[in-house]
């Protein structure tokens, strides 16, 4: 499937059954769209092999067109939680909104 200019990123968002942390990336994800209709892909990861197979270092991880926008070096795939820097130090299991709605918009999901 070729992407068109007017196409988007296609938007997944990998985590393992039951994350604790998916009712947080799923709100910060839906504030950072502001309200434009975006289809996001939320797919349940099963195994470490799934894992690597779909590039998922931890869960919650998001995917811009297959890339990690918040991957960092040395960050493994696998099943384990993941928590998010902020720019103020502080960790938490999924990006910022505003970290998400910056990535969104440089992918082209928002415009």
């Amino acid at each position: 499937m070729n992407h068109s200019e007017t196409e988007t990123a296609r938007v997944r968002v990998l985590t393992v059954p039951d994350c604790p942390n998916a009712p947080l990336i799923r709100e910060r994800i839906t504030e950072a769209l502001q309200g434009r209709a975006v289809p996001v892909e939320w797919i349940e990861v099963h195994d470490t092999d799934e894992a690597v197979r779909l590039g998922m270092s931890g869960s919650p991880t998001l995917l811009l067109d297959g890339a990690d926008p918040f991957a960092e070096e040395g960050l493994q795939p696998g099943l384990s939680c993941r928590l998010y820097r902020h720019a103020d130090g502080t960790t938490e299991g999924a990006p910022a909104t505003a970290d998400l709605h910056r990535v969104l918009t440089e992918s082209g999901v928002l415009r």
